[in-house]
């Protein structure tokens, strides 16, 4: 039987794992200013198998424009500069046989506001999923009430919590958005 806390601490923990996401993914949107956060979500083909690149080199930012990819096996050059050159970061690598280099062109204006526009997009994303997490709790705790484990009082209190904690982990995602938006039209 599962119990009302359990339904919450479930919840809280998915809800808690969908902010999670929401941060990676708002952290890989390219500002004017290098971050190895940029390149976390490329994947390289290494002996068949899709492998992040910060698991097969070291990933520096020596300046504000400029991160440096210096891969452990020389022979990674290749299919790294190759993986970088088809995600949708829009960067050109140059590599001296020793390291690659990505350099960071200031964002346009224009960019700026399409950029704006992806935050928004995922923000509102995770706030359905957090919403989506809430309803099935609700259908958990309304199927206890049904079944006779939960009074309608303890269901309405439930419901309330339940609520509350929607309410805080959509402020969350908001907070995220907004200082993503900001460093994006400050950047």
């Amino acid at each position: 039987m599962t119990t009302v806390n359990e339904i919450m601490q479930q919840t809280e923990k998915k809800m808690n794992v969908s902010i999670d996401v929401l941060h990676r993914e708002l952290g890989a949107i390219r500002t004017g200013r290098a971050s190895a956060a940029l390149i976390e979500h490329v994947r390289v083909d290494y002996a068949g198998t899709p492998t992040p690149v910060h698991h097969l080199a070291n990933i520096g930012v020596p300046e504000a424009r400029l991160l440096t990819i210096q891969p452990w096996d020389r022979s990674m050059m290749g299919p790294i500069e190759k993986a970088i050159m088809k995600s949708d970061l829009g960067l050109t690598p140059s590599n001296d046989g020793q390291v690659i280099r990505l350099s960071i062109p200031p964002l346009s204006q224009e960019r700026r506001v399409d950029l704006t526009k992806m935050v928004h997009k995922r923000v509102e994303e995770d706030k359905i999923a957090i919403r989506n997490l809430r309803r099935d709790a609700q259908e958990q705790i309304k199927k206890l009430e049904k079944d006779k484990e939960l009074s309608q009082d303890e269901s309405k209190r439930a419901q309330d919590q339940l609520q509350k904690l929607t309410d805080a982990y959509t402020a969350k995602a908001d907070a995220l958005g907004k200082e993503k938006e900001q460093e994006l039209l400050n950047g």
